[in-house]
């Protein structure tokens, strides 16, 4: 990589456009429009350099046949982290700046690239200075994040880029140009971050010795924050092409909120208004913050605990984890909810303990549980919940914040006036991704109970901080998904509940973790199940291997039998066909290994061929586990 940014020549730069301008030509439908990746031409390790190195191939034989760029491998496993067209528009600007694609980074959020520096260097205890010209963005707010967030930095205002001396820590440089065309600028500069008001951000890592920050960076696009989206990057793709000005008229977005708003209202029962982010972590993290928020003014020196189960999704877990190496008075502590645990034992034990500390308890916890599809006793939770406590000196303990991941069955009323959880400070969040949306966006949103109304503003305040609010197609889409919603749901249950009883009946030794008819009663109509295959060996080790590779067996079938409707990815609340993934090595992925699951999970929609996946399925059981 060269030490400064330059120019490459201008027929080197026709030739990039002009092969970028052939590729969005054809590019495949699904590059814009889906959400769920393939995780069967997948590699973590590789994630975006696979399918960079193999579209620089087809750059250089000048090959833009439509068959070719669906052959490309999956890029990232969630949409939110990147796609075909963010590492197209990546790899753009970096090769019109004569940079290694992996030093360009997009982002939804304008704000993200500017905490991923922030972050690294507050661990690394690294100064850092923040350059601007004209004025800061609105949603820069300096002393909350020094004082909330814990960074250290210094903010000044710049008149000539060319002007910036050496630097002792990282130079960030915000500039709010709508152009994404060139990045040449000081040496002095490490961070390029580059705001458009509509579409996002891109950041350029300038010089081999900040090559370091670039997994961490990425890393926080994965846990806090999502990538520019497909449509937005597309728009900033043409606009490189064209060298125009990118058209951001947006129609029918007040609109598209007020339906969004009374639609999450409707469903969950819940009178506060809901507060709509970029993806379900996004909201997670805006929820985290925004408590710790909230215990700093009203709770001054107490320390804060995070109650989470080790294997619940990852994305919880490492975020959790993450925010507490950043903010000394924040710790998080292990709930077991699954297998031979009960989640409101635990609570109640943790509770107790954590009361004498005379801590702040927040619990975040899946009902269901992914991915065992358990549901606990709920009159026995909202006791423990509502139980007064005490400290070790007697005095009435802070009462715990239950933060309710509600993301396989969102239709249940948790919070509404004389719901089970109206009484306990309750927040709900659910991934839109998911039923929400049918898998068209990655929204994510939060609701809450009467009791938590100062709570959700500094969720939302957070939010706006970070600049992870849904965006406007995000809304569109969510406005025109959810009034189906409930309906959705309950097809796709009836589905589930099928092939559920038909693997019972076919394949018996099998363990299916799925809700019981009594809980469907009730409402608890996920459309997921998890199964344990029957295995064979002599030892504990022998028996794991086969079952892992009986896993991945099961889903090969399916994904080559039944190509249009059955997937290999991670997703869940999809409006058509059938999802398959191992949540050990998906949904778990940065989970303590001793807690993963290598089961099978499946997702049913309300659309799918059940007959053709249960003759697979029988096919299956004939030819491996009789």
């Amino acid at each position: 990589m060269l030490p400064t940014l330059i120019k490459v020549n201008s027929m080197q730069d026709k030739k990039i456009l002009k092969y970028t301008k052939d590729v969005i030509e054809n590019m495949p439908a699904g590059w814009l429009n889906l959400t769920t990746h393939r995780l069967d031409i997948y590699d973590e390790t590789l994630a975006k350099t696979e399918f960079i190195e193999q579209f620089e191939t087809l750059f250089n034989d000048n090959n833009t046949e439509v068959l070719a760029l669906k052959e490309l491998p999956t890029a990232y496993d969630y949409i939110r982290l990147g796609h075909p067209l963010s590492c197209i528009l990546e790899w753009v600007i970096a090769r019109l700046n004569n940079i290694a694609p992996n030093n360009v980074i997009s982002f939804s959020s304008r704000m993200a690239p500017i905490l991923a520096v922030l972050r690294k260097n507050a661990l690394d205890h690294r100064e850092t200075r923040v350059l601007f010209k004209g004025t800061l963005p609105a949603f820069f707010d300096a002393g909350i994040l020094r004082s909330v967030y814990g960074y250290a930095f210094d903010v000044k205002k710049v008149e000539d880029i060319e002007e910036v001396q050496v630097f002792n820590g990282s130079t960030i440089f915000i500039s709010q140009q709508e152009d994404f065309r060139n990045f040449n600028g000081s040496p002095n500069i490490d961070f390029f971050i580059r705001l458009h008001s509509n579409l996002g951000s891109i950041l350029l890592v300038h010089g081999e010795s900040n090559a370091r920050y670039i997994p961490e960076i990425q890393h926080l696009r994965r846990r806090e924050t999502i990538a520019m989206t497909p449509v937005n990057s597309l728009a900033a793709i043409r606009t490189l092409i064209d060298n125009t000005a990118i058209d951001s008229k947006v129609n029918n977005v007040e609109t598209n909120k007020t339906r969004v708003l009374d639609s999450i209202k409707e469903i969950t029962g819940a009178k506060t208004k809901a507060v709509v982010a970029s993806s379900g972590l996004s909201i997670q993290y805006a929820i985290m913050m925004g408590l710790i928020h909230h215990a700093l003014e009203n709770h001054q020196e107490k320390p804060i605990k995070f109650i989470v189960p080790p294997n619940c999704y990852g994305g919880t877990n490492d975020q959790a984890r993450r925010i507490a190496a950043c903010v000394d008075y924040v710790e998080v502590v292990d709930l077991p909810v699954d297998g031979d645990n009960d989640m409101v034992q635990s609570i109640d034990i943790i509770l107790d303990k954590i009361a004498k500390e005379d801590a702040i308890p927040y619990i975040i916890a899946e009902i269901p549980t992914n991915p065992r599809v358990e549901v606990p006793d709920l009159l026995q939770l909202k006791e423990v919940l509502c139980k007064a406590r005490k400290t070790r000196t007697g005095a009435a303990a802070i009462d715990p914040v239950f933060i309710l991941d509600q993301t396989f069955c969102p239709n249940v009323h948790f919070l509404g006036e004389g719901e089970i959880l109206s009484t306990v400070r309750t927040l709900s969040y659910v991934s839109g991704s998911k039923f929400p949306s049918g898998g068209k966006c990655t929204a994510g949103y939060v609701v809450g109970n009467s009791k938590t109304e100062s709570l959700l503003e500094k969720i939302e305040m957070h939010l706006k901080l970070c600049d992870n609010e849904a965006t406007s197609l995000q809304m569109e889409l969510l406005a025109e998904q959810l009034p189906s919603m409930k309906h959705r749901i309950t097809d796709a249950y009836k589905n589930t509940r099928e092939f559920v009883n038909f693997i019972k009946e076919s394949l018996p030794s099998a363990k299916i973790n799925f809700v019981s008819e009594a809980l469907a009663v009730i409402g608890f109509t996920p459309s997921v199940f998890s199964l344990d295959l029957p295995t064979k060996g002599n030892t504990e080790e022998e028996r794991e291997t086969y079952k892992r590779a009986l896993n991945l067996k099961l889903i090969h079938k399916m994904i080559t039998e039944i190509p249009n409707e059955s997937k290999f990815c991670v997703s869940y609340g999809q409006l058509n066909g059938c999802y398959w993934t191992i949540p050990a090595t998906s949904t778990q992925g940065t989970t303590k290994e001793g807690d993963k699951d290598y089961i099978v999970r499946v997702a049913l929609s309300p659309n799918m061929n059940l007959k053709l996946h249960k003759e697979v399925f029988l096919n299956f059981v004939e030819d491996n586990c009789s």
